[in-house]
C-alpha cells in the first residue's frame, strides 16, 4: 500500500540517526558528535532548518538509537565512535553495543547498559503503554528484544524478518521496525512476531534510518541527508 511520503527539514547536524518527537518539539541525535539537540517541528528557514531550542552532549559514541521515557533520554551507542572522530574514554567498545540513560536537561549519563547477546544496536523505544520497559534491536541475532529495566532482564524477542533494523516505533496494535538497507518498515505483532503491515520507502525519497511517532503518522530521519520526513498513515 502507497503512502505519502513528506520532506518537512533538515536536521542541524549532518548526520542525523535517531529522533523522538515530544511535547516540546523534536530530539534529534548525531552520529558524529553524539550531541542532541531538540529543535522546534516547524515551516523551515530558508536554509531549510527549523529553529533550535537547545542541545545537549552526550557519553554516547556513534549514536544510532534514541527513546524517551522514566525521565530519561536513552541513546543507543553503536560502538565506538572512532569511525568518526577520535576516540574519547566513555566510548562503547567495538562489537559491544550499550543504552546509555541520559539527563535530557545537561546530557550527564544516568546509567549504562549492555545491549544483550552484545553485538551492535540502532533502534529502540521506551514502550508507552507498559512502563518500565524498552524494546531494542539486536543487531548480531537479527532481533528486536524486549527488556525490562529494573535489573535488565530480557521478557521476549522477536525474530526480524530483514537485516540492518533500525528505528522502532511501538503503538497500540503492534510495532513499527525499520530496515534501513531494503528501505522497508515492517509492523509486527508485539507477541509473535508475526507482520501485519509494511510501508516501501521508494528509492526516490530519503532512506529511512531513526523513526519516531508523529500524532497519527511517522516520522523518521536519514543519517545520510539530513532530511526529516513525514510518512502520512
Amino acid at each position: 500500500m502507497g503512502r505519502t511520503i513528506e520532506k518537512l527539514f533538515r536536521a542541524p547536524y549532518g548526520v542525523p540517526n535517531a529522533l523522538q518527537v515530544v511535547e516540546e518539539g523534536l530530539w534529534i541525535t548525531d552520529q558524529i558528535t553524539d550531541r542532541v539537540a531538540l529543535v522546534e517541528i516547524a515551516e523551515p528557514s530558508e536554509y531549510g532548518v527549523t529553529r533550535l531550542i537547545r542541545d545537549i552532549p552526550s557519553e554516547s559514541s556513534n549514536t544510532s538509537g534514541m527513546a524517551i521515557g522514566a525521565g530519561s533520554l536513552w541513546l543507543a551507542a553503536n560502538g565506538p565512535g572512532t569511525l568518526w572522530r577520535p576516540e574519547r574514554s566513555t566510548d562503547a567498545q567495538k562489537g559491544q553495543g550499550e543504552i546509555f540513560e541520559i539527563d535530557p536537561e545537561s546530557g550527564t549519563t544516568r546509567n549504562r547498559y549492555p545491549v544483550p547477546g552484545g553485538g551492535g544496536v540502532h533502534g529502540m523505544e521506551y514502550d508507552p503503554f507498559e512502563a518500565g520497559y524498552l524494546w531494542v534491536t539486536t543487531l548480531k541475532n537479527q532481533t528486536l528484544s524486549k527488556i525490562r529495566i529494573d535489573g535488565w532482564s530480557v521478557e521476549r524477542v522477536l525474530d526480524l524478518p530483514y537485516v540492518r533494523a533500525h528505528g522502532v516505533v511501538r503503538v497500540e496494535d503492534g510495532i513499527w521496525v525499520v530496515h534501513t538497507a531494503d528501505r522497508v518498515i515492517v509492523k509486527l505483532e508485539v507477541e509473535s512476531g508475526v507482520e501485519m503491515e509494511r510501508i516501501e520507502v521508494p528509492e526516490s525519497d530519503p532512506q529511512p534510518h531513526g523513526l519516531s511517532v508523529f500524532g497519527a503518522d511517522l516520522i523518521y530521519c536519514d543519517a545520510t541527508s539530513g532530511w526529516v520526513v513525514k510518512i502520512a498513515l
